[in-house]
């Protein structure tokens, strides 16, 4: 396990918590902007940032996991996991963690919830099974009544068009779900040419594309493997430890 620099601990809480107030503050301006006045390219820009954003919150919450958010400080981190997770679907923090670690102990093999049946490989299937160890019938009926409920609240107390709501709260959940399951599960863990992909891009799109993508949890993730205590920001320089 390598050292970490002096100051990375801050810097890792004080992104999380950019994430968390951008995450809020896009949620606020998008939901109360008619799309009218947004326009397609301001719909389309707002859903993409949002999904961004929204994949943030869950990335958040996983560092807090392996106790990267604020080292040193158990009731810090843990608190700002569960926000994080909570505010990315109402999602329970502790059978996260439990799951989360199960996959670091068995990465692609039986024992790993993240991995497909161990039968079919096909991702869809893989992506299915995939939610199906995270998101109980219980769960799913339980979420879905309080997304009503609060879309319901927002657009009779504050006249927010339910067009938004489903452009900018429905939609970048679903689409970081997916986002999260194909670049941070599927292609690390189910496609061979991962390694290949990395080494025939420049340096610069490498680094963007990492990052947008999911974090940079999708082309560094034999390094988060391999480096469990270092933060998502600082896994492109782990990549020659």
């Amino acid at each position: 396990m390598t050292a970490r620099k002096q100051g990375d601990e801050y810097t890792g809480l004080g992104l999380a918590i950019i994430i968390l107030i951008f995450w809020l503050l896009s949620t606020i301006l998008l939901i109360a902007t008619p799309i009218s006045t947004l326009g397609i390219p301001g719909t389309l820009s707002g859903i993409g940032l949002r999904t961004f954003l929204h994949t943030g919150l869950f990335i958040v919450a996983h560092d807090a996991m392996h106790g990267n958010l604020a080292p040193g400080n158990v009731a810090l981190n843990q608190q700002l996991g569960c926000i994080a997770i909570t505010l990315y679907a109402g999602l329970p923090y502790e059978h996260c963690r439990k799951n989360h670690i199960q996959h670091h102990r068995f990465p692609a093999q039986a024992g790993d919830p993240d991995f497909h049946d161990g039968i079919n490989a096909n991702p869809l299937i893989w992506f299915c099974h995939f939610i199906n160890n995270y998101l109980s019938r219980k769960y799913l009926t339980r979420f879905s009544s309080i997304l009503i409920a609060i879309a319901a609240g927002l657009h009779y107390s504050c006249g927010f068009a339910y067009l938004n709501l489903f452009y900018f709260l429905l939609l970048p959940l679903c689409f970081s779900t997916v986002q999260l399951f194909f670049f941070g599960t599927y292609r690390p863990h189910g496609c061979q040419h991962q390694r290949r992909s990395k080494q025939s891009l420049d340096s610069k799109l490498i680094y963007f594309w990492s990052l947008i993508s999911c974090y940079h949890f999708g082309l560094y993730h034999e390094e988060h493997h391999t480096f469990p205590r270092k933060s998502w920001f600082q896994l492109p320089s782990c990549e020659h430890s």
